[in-house]
């Protein structure tokens, strides 16, 4: 794809402090389009590769603020907490071009009730479900679908507000929790459990059009053999053998298409990363829930595997110039571990020292993005739930998995673990 006159040389501003904005830093630092890459407010591993500045992703006064200052040229958000607040329209009104989508759109991940209903009204295959502003009543309804039963807060909970109750105790244990606070704000939504596998499902969209993005899948559970609560992501692997062709086309006919198509005619168009949390059974795919970003850590694997520039995509998706884009893959796969803080998703401690990063950064086809560190001087010490992303590549999955727990293993970091089984499933297909 050509490159738009005055896309050269752009300032970019990068929203974020994660794992997956470091793996975007990371390729956005690549770019020959980049002038000068600022984030806010990054990490120790994103000061490596840019200009880190100490303004929250929630801050949105002074984001636009420093993006004007700067003259930034495009900006890039990562979370989807800023996104939901409309930091893409503050942006675009402040006359910035930003990787969107708006406030509008961004309701895709920002209320799970809208998603459902707009799956009901449109034909789109999901799990069955009903809304709920009271307790008793969703307990009551709960229990006419059997168990297990899954229970969603409906706003934003970091990929944590759901819960797959295989128990009435649990059911209603969750259920009085989520309703805990305020409990005349809130919402959820009770819906029947899905059955199959699932997968992580990327497009970028300009509202018109949709370009599939490589397929991922990651490990929502915080132990060994899928054991434990939920969390935001212990690792990821692409490809996923479970994302054929088939289950693509379906997904784009049935789920994204109609989606994207459905926005538009809302009046008020999707544009940027389209996330699909998928349940595959029997070669049908179902909506598990969008989300309105990059996945995180799926990120990382993605974009470990992609080989064309990541600015020009995102420029492109920005410009409605989806249509004139074709993107290219490394034949390698790719896979992180998550490494995280002992008691996460739990509670936890911080400040625990990490050491070695620069030994087992050495490892072939090993990049290690920071997701929850900070320097104390000189000591890179831990800062939040899951610390660091332990990412490689490799011929098959089986190898980019061997590399990335060689590296692991040579992180000196007491305060830490992992899950040792991250693309077991993959590795039982054929490589």
């Amino acid at each position: 794809m050509a490159v738009h006159d005055g896309d050269a040389n752009l300032n970019v501003l990068l929203i974020g402090s994660g794992g997956r904005e470091h793996a975007l830093a990371w390729a956005l630092a690549a770019s020959p389009l980049v002038g000068k890459l600022y984030c806010a407010p990054g990490n120790p591993g994103i000061a490596e590769v840019a200009e880190c500045v100490a303004i929250p992703a929630t801050d949105l006064d002074k984001l636009v603020a420093f993006a004007k200052d700067k003259s930034v040229g495009f900006a890039v958000i990562g979370p989807e907490t800023p996104l939901v607040m409309g930091l893409w329209d503050r942006l675009e009104a402040a006359g910035i071009k930003a990787m969107g989508p708006s406030k509008a759109g961004a309701v895709l991940e920002g209320s799970k009730g809208f998603v459902k209903d707009l799956c009901a009204e449109n034909g789109i295959p999901t799990a069955r479900y009903k809304r709920f502003h009271e307790a008793e009543s969703a307990k009551a309804f709960s229990e006419t679908f059997g168990l297990p039963v899954v229970i969603k807060a409906d706003g934003l909970a970091a990929g944590k507000g759901v819960v797959v109750a295989e128990s009435k105790a649990e059911m209603t244990r969750a259920i009085d929790h989520m309703f805990e606070g305020d409990p005349k704000g809130t919402e959820i939504v009770v819906e029947d459990y899905l059955e199959g596998e699932e997968a992580s499902f990327f497009v970028l969209t300009d509202g018109e059009h949709a370009l599939p993005l490589a397929g991922a899948r990651d490990h929502k559970r915080v132990f060994d053999g899928d054991k434990g609560p939920n969390t935001g992501g212990m690792g990821a692997y692409s490809p996923a053998p479970l994302l054929t062709q088939s289950i693509i086309e379906k997904t784009m006919a049935k789920i994204v298409k109609p989606t994207i198509a459905a926005m538009r005619a809302k009046g008020t168009p999707y544009m940027g990363v389209l996330y699909a949390g998928l349940m595959i059974k029997d070669g049908e795919p179902k909506l598990i829930e969008y989300n309105c970003r990059f996945g995180d850590p799926e990120c990382q694997v993605l974009l470990m595997r992609l080989k064309s520039d990541l600015l020009t995509a995102l420029l492109a998706t920005r410009d409605r110039q989806l249509h004139n884009l074709d993107l290219r893959w490394r034949d390698d796969a790719a896979l992180t571990v998550v490494m995280a803080a002992t008691g996460y998703p739990g509670a936890y401690e911080k400040g625990s020292e990490i050491r070695n990063l620069a030994a087992a950064s050495k490892v072939a086809g090993v990049q290690i993005f920071h997701a929850g560190t900070e320097l104390h001087g000189t000591k890179l010490v831990a800062n939040g739930g899951r610390v660091l992303n332990v990412t490689a590549l490799g011929k098959t999955v089986a190898e980019a998995r061997d590399r990335a727990y060689k590296a692991v293993d040579l992180i000196d970091w007491s305060g830490g673990f992992c899950r040792r089984d991250i693309g077991w499933r993959a590795i039982g297909h054929k490589q």
